[in-house]
């Protein structure tokens, strides 16, 4: 669950919810019925979406190794099921903490950037083909910590981001 939610039930004993916690409870609940409906129907359309997701894939893709498709296909259903339960429990964190000790590592290791960047890219146009904006505003902030998972951004290394720094100073 949201960890400021799970927060709001630590001690009762001490005090009553303030307005604004109460608020935040209330706008989770009355939020519930949807998230609970968006994850039925993931659940309901994860076959036939990700097999349009993984025929796409493997025409767009055809000159990369089916075992290294397969395993992308394998780590994106993972990732879309991740983001299923974290859009459920309103917990943004929820993906990155479930998947960033391992996924970053097996990206790296077999060199399946490109294929995990488009199968993103695939994912979300499928999502977004069959949902309402609003439900995809639901799923968006876990899609793009998968995202950033499944192909993390090339960052500067200490010595071009001193050196920029330094540059700034000058």
């Amino acid at each position: 669950m949201n960890p400021q939610l799970e927060a709001l039930f630590d001690e009762p004993e001490k005090r009553y919810l303030r307005p604004e916690e109460l608020n935040a409870l209330s706008q989770y609940v009355s939020s519930l019925p949807e998230r609970i409906n968006l994850y039925r129907r993931l659940r309901s359309e994860e076959i036939t979406l990700m097999q349009q997701v993984a025929d796409t894939l493997q025409q767009q893709m055809a000159g990369e190794p089916e075992d290294l498709l397969k395993r992308s296909l394998k780590n994106g259903l993972l990732a879309l099921r991740y983001v299923a339960m974290a859009m459920l429990t309103d917990d943004v964190d929820f993906v990155k903490k479930r998947m960033e000790s391992w996924l970053p590592g097996i990206v790296e290791a077999y060199g399946t950037r490109a294929i995990d960047e488009r199968l993103h890219q695939l994912i979300y146009e499928q999502l977004s083909g069959r949902f309402t904006p609003q439900q995809m505003a639901l799923l968006s902030p876990s899609l793009v910590t998968a995202r950033n998972l499944l192909a993390p951004q090339e960052i500067g290394t200490e010595a071009d981001l001193t050196s920029e720094t330094l540059v700034g100073l000058f």
